[in-house]
């Protein structure tokens, strides 16, 4: 079943983080690196994030509590 993203359009950047660190990825601090992000992420780049880049899945989200 494809991801509702309507439904995570309330998840604030540090909520994504968060769950990001909590399923092993490591933030990799590069020379003049900052982290600064804004209150929340827009569709797309949350569909890049959670589908392309982590390549999570509905199953996945609910485990890390970002579903209900």
């Amino acid at each position: 079943m494809p991801i509702n993203y309507g439904s995570l359009r309330s998840l604030t950047a540090r909520e994504v983080v968060s769950a990001l660190t909590r399923d092993g990825f490591v933030f990799d601090r590069g020379r003049g690196s900052q982290h600064i992000y804004g209150e929340t992420f827009a569709p797309k780049a949350l569909k890049s994030m959670i589908e392309l880049e982590a390549k999570w899945t509905e199953k996945n989200l609910k485990r890390l509590k970002l579903l209900p």
